[in-house]
């Protein structure tokens, strides 16, 4: 469980390191949220540093779960019902993310 949550808190910061500068690029957003998107994607940086396993299997098996926290965002944020491919999409991903990163020692 441990895994799963810090893979789902790297993929916070990360979505949210860049989702601010598009507010800031796309919606005419304040240039002061370049600031909170650093210090978000820097914290995506130095979170894929407290997994266990090597930094490739890290960042494959973290592909899976930042692919099921942007469908979360494109419901959430976006407020776009994900699809039911998006929702398929997710399953695999998860899937090949817990084969991945939680395969015998």
């Amino acid at each position: 469980m441990r895994t799963l949550l810090l893979y789902f808190v790297t993929a916070m910061a990360e979505i949210v390191g860049c989702y601010l500068p598009w507010l800031w690029l796309k919606k005419g957003g304040s240039v002061w949220l370049l600031l909170p998107a650093a210090v978000s994607l820097a914290a995506f940086a130095w979170l894929l540093t407290l997994h266990e396993a090597a930094s490739g299997r890290v960042y494959a098996a973290y592909g899976g779960m930042y692919i099921s926290v942007a469908i979360l965002w494109l419901w959430t944020v976006d407020g776009i019902r994900p699809s039911a491919w998006d929702v398929a999409g997710v399953v695999v991903t998860l899937a090949g993310m817990s084969i991945i990163a939680f395969q015998p020692k």
